[in-house]
């Protein structure tokens, strides 16, 4: 599978052009996808509006661009500016279709890796679902008064107010075809404006704000021991990143002087004890999307790094501003 990964990568992203079949492929997404967006935007299909406001955080691209951190970003902020969100999510890789709320303590096999971390990071309500609308009205009738849509720019049943792209500053669209000839799951011009876009790294454009990715103190995987970024500088360390862009965690570590043992792998991994029991016995470093689903493994010196997605504040102002419009004149009742 890795294998495989590699191969689309380097056609998405590495200049290596896409063969006949996955470009005849990409023409087939085209025309389904063109087909799915006329459904809603003539009325074919039904838009499913909420009495509150619904932010809906995605990308247009496949993998990971940084939304989750975000996600907690926002919802922080947003709470501390008096409302009451909830974070609706698929629970992608979760075991079971049921409904479920995710508290936290709930197994990642159960919610999906990334609905855990937002519940344990936030202590907001977050309600996984296949149906997003019937997670969201479920929120509503639980007290939330706004609902954040974890990457669900293209499930267009659910009725949205504000559009957030999140987009990789450094790989951005790549080479800006459609899957599986690309990495786009739509293209830009295929579809209405996001309202904002928020680029992870890179060089931010003058329609887009720059989110800059902080590492935090590295946390004990087991126990309550916190140690500064800084202790493990100039020493050898296993790093371990089951996300979808595991260089850019590298990187960063990297940056602060840590020598690494990389360890990379697929986005939402489910873990196995043995998979980090490695020969040489070095301190591990792991993501915290992927400490959700090892923290009951008995694996010594291994500490979780969780990042904090930094923004600046004229963007939480025009989000804010934008929101507080909504108030006095809410979406249309479901």
């Amino acid at each position: 599978m890795n294998g495989l990964v590699d191969r689309l990568q380097r056609r998405w992203y590495g200049g290596e052009a896409p063969g006949i079949g996955l470009r005849l492929l990409a023409a087939v997404h085209a025309a389904l996808g063109a087909l799915r967006r006329a459904a809603y935007l003539r009325g074919w299909l039904r838009v499913q509006r909420l009495p509150v406001p619904v932010v809906v955080v995605g990308n247009l691209t496949v993998g990971g661009a940084g939304k989750t951190p975000l996600i907690v970003a926002l919802g922080e902020r947003l709470r501390d500016a008096g409302w009451r969100p909830g974070v609706v999510s698929r629970g992608y890789g979760r075991r079971g279709r049921e409904p479920l709320t995710v508290e936290a303590d709930t197994p990642a096999t159960d919610a999906g890796d990334e609905p855990c971390l937002i519940a344990r990071r936030t202590g907001l309500p977050v309600r996984v679902d296949a149906d997003r609308v019937r997670a969201a009205r479920a929120l509503v009738d639980a007290g939330c008064d706004l609902i954040l849509a974890d990457d669900g720019l293209q499930h267009y049943r659910l009725g949205r107010d504000v559009e957030i792209e999140v987009l990789d500053g450094v790989r951005r669209y790549g080479n800006g075809r459609l899957l599986p000839a690309g990495p786009l799951r739509e293209r830009p011009g295929d579809r209405p404006p996001c309202d904002f876009r928020v680029v992870n790294g890179g060089e931010p454009r003058d329609d887009e704000w720059l989110m800059l990715p902080r590492l935090l103190d590295a946390r004990a995987l087991a126990g309550d021991r916190v140690l500064p970024l800084s202790a493990f500088a100039g020493r050898r360390v296993h790093a371990v990143a089951g996300i979808g862009h595991p260089a850019r965690f590298f990187e960063a570590l990297r940056r602060l002087g840590i020598e690494l043992v990389e360890h990379a792998f697929l986005d939402h991994h489910v873990f196995a004890p043995h998979e980090l029991d490695f020969d040489e016995p070095l301190p591990l470093l792991m993501t915290e999307k992927d400490a959700v689903k090892c923290r009951d493994f008995a694996l010594p010196d291994a500490w979780v790094v969780p990042v904090e997605a930094e923004l600046p504040d004229a963007f939480y102002e025009a989000l804010l501003a934008r929101l507080d419009g909504l108030r006095t004149a809410p979406a249309g009742a479901a």
